[in-house]
Protein backbone atom coordinates (compact mmCIF):
# COMPACT_ATOMS: atom_id res chain seq x y z
CA UNK A 1 0.00 0.00 0.00
CA UNK A 2 1.31 3.25 -0.73
CA UNK A 3 0.77 6.77 0.57
CA UNK A 4 -2.41 8.55 -0.13
CA UNK A 5 -3.96 5.78 -1.27
CA UNK A 6 -6.29 6.09 2.29
CA UNK A 7 -9.27 7.96 1.99
CA UNK A 8 -11.60 8.33 4.90
CA UNK A 9 -15.50 8.77 4.72
CA UNK A 10 -16.41 12.28 4.45
CA UNK A 11 -20.64 11.35 5.83
CA UNK A 12 -20.43 8.94 8.37
CA UNK A 13 -21.31 10.81 11.27
CA UNK A 14 -19.07 13.81 9.90
CA UNK A 15 -21.26 16.35 12.43
CA UNK A 16 -19.74 14.99 15.53
CA UNK A 17 -16.29 16.91 15.10
CA UNK A 18 -17.82 19.89 13.59
CA UNK A 19 -20.03 20.29 16.64
CA UNK A 20 -17.09 19.05 18.43
CA UNK A 21 -14.91 21.78 17.22
CA UNK A 22 -17.15 24.11 17.98
CA UNK A 23 -17.38 23.46 21.40
CA UNK A 24 -13.86 23.32 21.58
CA UNK A 25 -13.82 26.69 19.86
CA UNK A 26 -16.32 28.84 22.42
CA UNK A 27 -14.01 27.18 25.43
CA UNK A 28 -11.28 28.77 24.54
CA UNK A 29 -13.18 31.93 23.20
CA UNK A 30 -15.19 32.49 25.83
CA UNK A 31 -12.30 32.01 28.94
CA UNK A 32 -10.41 34.07 26.50
CA UNK A 33 -7.40 31.46 26.67
CA UNK A 34 -5.09 30.39 23.60
CA UNK A 35 -4.78 27.53 21.91
CA UNK A 36 -1.05 27.97 22.72
CA UNK A 37 1.84 27.23 25.99
CA UNK A 38 1.21 29.09 29.02
CA UNK A 39 3.44 29.80 31.58
CA UNK A 40 2.88 26.42 33.20
CA UNK A 41 4.24 25.01 29.56
CA UNK A 42 7.49 27.70 30.49
CA UNK A 43 8.08 26.46 33.61
CA UNK A 44 7.83 22.50 32.84
CA UNK A 45 10.63 23.47 29.84
CA UNK A 46 13.02 24.84 32.53
CA UNK A 47 12.49 21.87 34.69
CA UNK A 48 12.76 19.06 31.96
CA UNK A 49 15.93 20.75 30.54
CA UNK A 50 17.74 21.58 33.90
CA UNK A 51 16.91 17.46 34.90
CA UNK A 52 18.55 17.04 31.71
CA UNK A 53 21.41 19.13 31.56
CA UNK A 54 22.35 20.21 35.38
CA UNK A 55 23.15 15.98 35.97
CA UNK A 56 25.89 16.18 32.74
CA UNK A 57 27.36 19.24 34.17
CA UNK A 58 27.75 17.88 37.28
CA UNK A 59 29.53 14.86 35.84
CA UNK A 60 31.30 16.77 33.98
CA UNK A 61 32.75 18.52 36.38
CA UNK A 62 34.64 16.24 37.94
CA UNK A 63 32.91 16.92 41.38
CA UNK A 64 31.26 13.63 41.31
CA UNK A 65 33.38 10.11 41.44
CA UNK A 66 31.11 7.65 43.03
CA UNK A 67 30.27 5.22 40.80
CA UNK A 68 26.82 4.97 42.20
CA UNK A 69 26.09 8.74 42.36
CA UNK A 70 27.75 8.55 38.98
CA UNK A 71 24.90 5.72 37.72
CA UNK A 72 22.25 7.81 38.99
CA UNK A 73 23.29 11.21 37.54
CA UNK A 74 22.68 9.09 34.36
CA UNK A 75 18.90 7.91 35.33
CA UNK A 76 18.31 11.45 36.05
CA UNK A 77 19.28 12.75 32.34
CA UNK A 78 16.93 9.84 31.08
CA UNK A 79 14.23 11.03 33.16
CA UNK A 80 14.88 14.57 31.70
CA UNK A 81 15.62 13.17 28.28
CA UNK A 82 11.79 11.24 28.60
CA UNK A 83 10.42 14.58 29.74
CA UNK A 84 11.83 17.02 26.93
CA UNK A 85 10.28 14.52 24.17
CA UNK A 86 7.08 14.13 25.51
CA UNK A 87 6.35 17.68 27.26
CA UNK A 88 8.50 19.86 25.01
CA UNK A 89 9.32 18.37 21.40
CA UNK A 90 6.23 16.65 21.10
CA UNK A 91 4.16 19.80 21.70
CA UNK A 92 6.58 21.84 19.29
CA UNK A 93 6.86 19.53 16.53
CA UNK A 94 2.75 20.05 16.06
CA UNK A 95 2.98 23.50 16.40
CA UNK A 96 1.10 23.24 19.81
CA UNK A 97 4.05 25.00 21.85
CA UNK A 98 3.86 28.23 20.59
CA UNK A 99 2.30 30.49 18.11
CA UNK A 100 5.44 32.01 16.79
CA UNK A 101 6.40 29.51 14.08
CA UNK A 102 9.99 29.99 15.18
CA UNK A 103 9.76 28.88 18.43
CA UNK A 104 7.79 26.04 17.05
CA UNK A 105 10.27 25.33 14.87
CA UNK A 106 13.22 25.54 17.30
CA UNK A 107 11.72 23.73 20.51
CA UNK A 108 11.05 20.85 18.12
CA UNK A 109 14.68 20.49 16.85
CA UNK A 110 15.46 19.63 20.53
CA UNK A 111 14.90 15.84 19.17
CA UNK A 112 18.07 16.45 17.24
CA UNK A 113 20.02 17.74 20.10
CA UNK A 114 18.89 14.69 22.03
CA UNK A 115 19.88 12.28 19.36
CA UNK A 116 17.02 11.25 16.43
CA UNK A 117 15.84 13.44 14.02
CA UNK A 118 12.79 15.78 14.31
CA UNK A 119 12.21 15.35 10.53
CA UNK A 120 11.52 11.60 10.60
CA UNK A 121 9.74 11.99 13.99
CA UNK A 122 7.36 14.97 11.71
CA UNK A 123 6.63 12.68 9.00
CA UNK A 124 6.11 9.15 11.09
CA UNK A 125 4.29 11.22 14.21
CA UNK A 126 2.60 13.79 12.51
CA UNK A 127 1.81 12.57 8.82
CA UNK A 128 1.70 8.67 9.35
CA UNK A 129 0.72 8.08 13.19
CA UNK A 130 -2.40 10.87 13.51
CA UNK A 131 -3.45 10.83 9.79
CA UNK A 132 -3.21 6.59 9.48
CA UNK A 133 -3.66 5.89 13.14
CA UNK A 134 -3.47 1.43 13.30
CA UNK A 135 -3.70 1.10 9.68
CA UNK A 136 -1.51 -1.25 8.77
CA UNK A 137 1.01 -0.36 6.94
CA UNK A 138 0.64 3.07 6.99
CA UNK A 139 0.98 3.69 10.51
CA UNK A 140 4.80 3.02 11.32
CA UNK A 141 3.97 3.14 14.88
CA UNK A 142 2.31 -0.44 14.88
CA UNK A 143 5.08 -1.70 13.15
CA UNK A 144 8.00 -1.57 15.04
CA UNK A 145 10.04 -4.89 13.31
CA UNK A 146 9.83 -8.23 13.02
CA UNK A 147 10.35 -9.09 16.89
CA UNK A 148 7.02 -7.39 18.08
CA UNK A 149 3.62 -7.94 16.41
CA UNK A 150 1.48 -4.63 17.52
CA UNK A 151 -1.70 -5.35 14.73
CA UNK A 152 -3.84 -8.42 14.29
CA UNK A 153 -2.64 -8.12 10.41
CA UNK A 154 1.20 -8.42 10.91
CA UNK A 155 2.26 -11.38 9.95
CA UNK A 156 2.67 -13.86 12.92
CA UNK A 157 5.91 -15.56 14.47
CA UNK A 158 6.76 -18.49 16.75
CA UNK A 159 8.79 -15.47 19.09
CA UNK A 160 5.59 -13.66 19.32
CA UNK A 161 4.45 -15.87 21.79
CA UNK A 162 6.70 -14.34 24.42
CA UNK A 163 6.36 -10.64 23.42
CA UNK A 164 4.63 -9.72 26.62
CA UNK A 165 7.36 -10.90 28.39
CA UNK A 166 10.39 -9.48 26.59
CA UNK A 167 8.55 -6.69 24.67
CA UNK A 168 9.44 -4.04 27.72
CA UNK A 169 12.88 -4.49 26.91
CA UNK A 170 12.80 -3.77 23.61
CA UNK A 171 10.93 -0.87 24.36
CA UNK A 172 13.90 0.32 26.51
CA UNK A 173 16.18 -0.66 23.23
CA UNK A 174 14.18 2.33 21.09
CA UNK A 175 16.05 5.67 21.44
CA UNK A 176 18.75 3.61 20.33
CA UNK A 177 17.70 2.42 17.22
CA UNK A 178 17.76 6.43 16.61
CA UNK A 179 20.94 6.85 17.34
CA UNK A 180 22.09 4.19 14.86
CA UNK A 181 20.06 3.02 11.78
CA UNK A 182 16.65 4.21 12.52
CA UNK A 183 17.00 7.23 10.91
CA UNK A 184 18.94 6.62 8.15
CA UNK A 185 16.53 4.06 6.79
CA UNK A 186 13.48 5.96 7.54
CA UNK A 187 14.86 8.75 5.77
CA UNK A 188 15.24 6.77 2.57
CA UNK A 189 12.27 5.11 2.83
CA UNK A 190 10.41 8.44 3.31
CA UNK A 191 12.67 9.97 -0.26
CA UNK A 192 11.16 6.64 -2.07
CA UNK A 193 7.43 7.21 -0.85
CA UNK A 194 7.98 11.05 -1.74
CA UNK A 195 7.28 12.44 1.68
CA UNK A 196 10.27 14.53 1.40
CA UNK A 197 8.78 16.17 -1.15
CA UNK A 198 5.85 16.80 0.03
CA UNK A 199 7.65 18.71 3.09
CA UNK A 200 9.45 20.37 0.37
CA UNK A 201 12.40 19.00 2.38
CA UNK A 202 15.52 17.62 -0.31
CA UNK A 203 16.83 13.98 1.19
CA UNK A 204 20.73 15.38 0.25
CA UNK A 205 19.61 18.37 2.92
CA UNK A 206 18.01 16.28 5.64
CA UNK A 207 20.98 13.61 5.65
CA UNK A 208 23.41 16.17 6.82
CA UNK A 209 21.46 17.64 9.24
CA UNK A 210 20.79 14.10 10.31
CA UNK A 211 24.60 13.52 10.31
CA UNK A 212 25.94 16.47 11.40
CA UNK A 213 23.07 16.01 14.48
CA UNK A 214 24.33 12.77 15.29
CA UNK A 215 27.98 14.21 15.18
CA UNK A 216 27.29 16.36 17.78
CA UNK A 217 24.75 14.30 19.98
CA UNK A 218 27.82 11.49 19.80
CA UNK A 219 30.43 14.45 20.38
CA UNK A 220 28.75 15.65 23.61
CA UNK A 221 26.77 12.60 25.26
CA UNK A 222 29.23 9.93 25.03
CA UNK A 223 32.29 11.57 23.62
CA UNK A 224 33.10 14.47 26.36
CA UNK A 225 31.74 12.02 29.31
CA UNK A 226 34.50 9.74 28.65
CA UNK A 227 37.23 12.47 28.89
CA UNK A 228 35.95 14.53 31.81
CA UNK A 229 34.56 12.06 33.95
CA UNK A 230 36.60 10.78 36.43
CA UNK A 231 35.50 6.70 35.85
CA UNK A 232 36.22 3.78 34.03
CA UNK A 233 35.09 3.72 30.55
CA UNK A 234 32.39 1.24 31.24
CA UNK A 235 30.83 3.54 33.95
CA UNK A 236 30.39 6.15 31.61
CA UNK A 237 28.80 3.34 28.61
CA UNK A 238 26.90 1.70 31.21
CA UNK A 239 25.38 5.57 32.47
CA UNK A 240 24.64 6.20 28.88
CA UNK A 241 22.89 2.71 28.08
CA UNK A 242 20.80 3.56 31.31
CA UNK A 243 19.67 7.14 30.36
CA UNK A 244 18.64 5.64 26.74
CA UNK A 245 16.87 2.53 28.76
CA UNK A 246 14.75 4.78 30.67
CA UNK A 247 14.00 6.65 28.05
CA UNK A 248 13.25 4.63 25.48
CA UNK A 249 11.50 2.50 28.09
CA UNK A 250 9.13 5.45 29.23
CA UNK A 251 8.60 6.41 25.35
CA UNK A 252 7.43 2.98 24.83
CA UNK A 253 5.24 3.05 28.04
CA UNK A 254 3.40 5.86 27.18
CA UNK A 255 2.78 5.61 23.79
CA UNK A 256 2.12 1.88 22.72
CA UNK A 257 -0.94 1.94 25.27
CA UNK A 258 -2.67 4.30 23.61
CA UNK A 259 -3.24 2.17 20.64
CA UNK A 260 -2.60 -1.39 21.35
CA UNK A 261 -5.13 -2.20 23.72
CA UNK A 262 -8.08 -4.76 24.01
CA UNK A 263 -10.38 -1.92 23.12
CA UNK A 264 -8.11 -1.03 20.03
CA UNK A 265 -9.75 -1.54 16.50
CA UNK A 266 -7.27 -2.00 13.30
CA UNK A 267 -9.85 -1.29 10.11
CA UNK A 268 -8.93 -2.34 7.25
CA UNK A 269 -9.34 -0.29 3.61
CA UNK A 270 -11.36 -1.93 1.01
CA UNK A 271 -9.61 -2.45 -2.22
CA UNK A 272 -9.90 0.96 -3.74
CA UNK A 273 -8.42 2.20 0.11
CA UNK A 274 -11.65 4.09 1.14
CA UNK A 275 -12.76 3.58 4.60
CA UNK A 276 -16.36 3.10 6.47
CA UNK A 277 -15.21 6.05 9.14
CA UNK A 278 -14.27 9.37 9.27
CA UNK A 279 -11.54 10.62 10.22
CA UNK A 280 -12.00 11.49 13.91
CA UNK A 281 -14.64 9.21 14.53
CA UNK A 282 -11.53 6.73 13.22
CA UNK A 283 -9.91 8.11 16.02
CA UNK A 284 -11.59 7.83 18.70
CA UNK A 285 -11.80 3.73 17.78
CA UNK A 286 -8.31 3.21 17.54
CA UNK A 287 -7.42 5.41 20.90
CA UNK A 288 -7.26 5.48 24.53
CA UNK A 289 -7.17 7.54 27.67
CA UNK A 290 -5.59 6.59 30.81
CA UNK A 291 -4.53 8.24 33.97
CA UNK A 292 -6.69 10.95 33.72
CA UNK A 293 -6.94 12.41 37.63
CA UNK A 294 -3.34 12.07 38.05
CA UNK A 295 -2.28 15.63 37.70
CA UNK A 296 1.44 14.91 38.17
CA UNK A 297 1.67 11.85 35.71
CA UNK A 298 -0.29 14.16 33.50
CA UNK A 299 1.97 16.85 34.11
CA UNK A 300 5.64 14.80 33.04
CA UNK A 301 4.11 13.14 30.11
CA UNK A 302 2.94 15.99 28.53
CA UNK A 303 -0.42 15.55 28.65
CA UNK A 304 -0.26 12.56 26.85
CA UNK A 305 -2.14 10.14 29.16
CA UNK A 306 -5.45 12.09 27.40
CA UNK A 307 -4.48 10.50 23.74
CA UNK A 308 -7.90 11.02 22.69
CA UNK A 309 -8.00 14.69 23.14
CA UNK A 310 -4.27 14.76 21.04
CA UNK A 311 -5.20 12.71 18.40
CA UNK A 312 -8.60 14.98 17.67
CA UNK A 313 -6.64 17.91 18.81
CA UNK A 314 -3.16 18.20 17.76
CA UNK A 315 -2.60 21.65 17.57
CA UNK A 316 -3.45 22.61 20.68
CA UNK A 317 -1.26 22.50 23.35
CA UNK A 318 -1.43 19.74 26.16
CA UNK A 319 -1.74 21.98 29.18
CA UNK A 320 -5.30 22.16 27.60
CA UNK A 321 -6.49 18.77 27.49
CA UNK A 322 -7.32 18.08 31.25
CA UNK A 323 -9.90 20.98 30.60
CA UNK A 324 -11.13 20.16 27.13
CA UNK A 325 -11.39 16.52 27.81
CA UNK A 326 -14.72 16.96 29.53
CA UNK A 327 -16.12 18.34 26.27
CA UNK A 328 -15.00 15.29 24.37
CA UNK A 329 -16.35 13.27 26.51
CA UNK A 330 -19.87 14.30 27.06
CA UNK A 331 -19.83 15.25 22.93
CA UNK A 332 -18.88 11.63 22.30
CA UNK A 333 -21.51 10.03 24.28
CA UNK A 334 -24.20 12.51 22.75
CA UNK A 335 -23.37 10.92 19.47
CA UNK A 336 -23.12 7.59 20.95
CA UNK A 337 -19.22 6.93 20.06
CA UNK A 338 -16.58 5.10 22.37
CA UNK A 339 -14.69 7.32 24.73
CA UNK A 340 -11.88 4.38 26.10
CA UNK A 341 -9.96 5.52 29.35
CA UNK A 342 -8.59 3.79 31.89
CA UNK A 343 -8.40 4.21 35.34
CA UNK A 344 -4.47 4.63 36.12
CA UNK A 345 -1.55 3.94 34.30
CA UNK A 346 -1.06 0.33 35.75
CA UNK A 347 -4.42 -0.96 34.42
CA UNK A 348 -3.47 0.29 31.23
CA UNK A 349 0.29 -0.75 31.22
CA UNK A 350 -1.72 -4.24 32.29
CA UNK A 351 -4.40 -4.12 29.09
CA UNK A 352 -1.57 -3.35 27.19
CA UNK A 353 0.20 -7.01 28.55
CA UNK A 354 -3.24 -8.65 27.69
CA UNK A 355 -3.00 -7.45 24.09
CA UNK A 356 0.40 -8.22 23.47
CA UNK A 357 -0.15 -11.63 24.67
CA UNK A 358 -3.09 -12.12 22.52
CA UNK A 359 -1.34 -10.53 19.60
CA UNK A 360 1.01 -12.84 20.00
CA UNK A 361 -1.58 -16.00 19.81
CA UNK A 362 -3.12 -14.60 17.00
CA UNK A 363 -6.10 -13.87 19.66
CA UNK A 364 -8.27 -10.82 19.84
CA UNK A 365 -8.69 -9.42 22.81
Amino acid sequence: MKYKAIKFSRSNQAEFISDLRKRVKEYFETNEISVYGNTTMVTKTIVMFLLYFAPYAFMLSGLITNTWILLLMWAIMGIGMSGIGLSVMHDANHGAYSKNKHVNKYMGYVMNIIGASAFNWKVQHNVLHHSFTNIEGMDEDIDPGKLMRLSPHAPLLKVHKLQHIYGWFLYGLMTFLWLTTKDFKQLYRYKKLGLLKAQKRTYTGVLIETIISKIVYYGYALVLPLIFIPAPTWVVLLGFFIMHFITGLSLGLIFQPAHVMPTSEYPIPDDTGNLETNWAVHQLFTTTNFAPKSKLFSWYVGGLNFQIEHHLFPNICHVHYKKISKIVMETTKEYGLPYNSEKSFFSAIAAHAKMLKSLGRNQLA
